[in-house]
């Protein structure tokens, strides 16, 4: 199992071998496609992320004291976000996730290439996941 910081360093460095932003965006695309996908059932209000301009659903559930993400969105860019965060934080621990930094967001400069509300959309989506984390670390406790 992959550490959070393995799994951003690879991102990172999958992001450099792009020379434009156009690319990366269609990598991010792509991305969004291969997203393990929420059951509908899980594609209600209680899931949706606020604070996203788009919808954004993601459900959590705790496996061998692992938190398992899945998600939906109904935009193509916001669905490939949700698929970079899912990878870095799914099959990790709650402690592990709500230690975890972001930088890796920096470093790909992906939020200085989004509009501000996806922007604001993006700082919801890690507010949410680590919200999951701080919710099962305290079962767990």
């Amino acid at each position: 199992m992959q550490t959070i910081k393995a799994v951003q360093e690879e991102i990172i460095d999958e992001f450099s071998m792009f020379d434009d932003w156009e690319e990366r965006y269609q990598y991010m695309i792509d991305l969004g496609k291969s997203l393990p996908l929420i059951e509908e059932k899980y594609k209600n209000e209680d899931n949706i992320i606020k604070g996203c301009q788009s919808k954004v659903w993601v459900h959590a559930e705790m496996n061998d004291e692992k938190i398992v993400f899945t998600a939906d969105s109904d935009a193509i860019i916001t669905k490939g976000i949700i698929a970079i965060l899912i990878r870095v934080f799914s099959n990790q621990s709650p402690k592990a996730i709500i230690e975890a930094d972001t930088l890796f967001i920096d470093e790909i400069g992906l939020k200085e290439h989004l509009s501000l509300t996806r922007a604001n959309g993006l700082v919801s989506m890690i507010k949410q996941l680590k919200m999951y984390a701080i919710a099962y670390q305290t079962q767990l406790n």
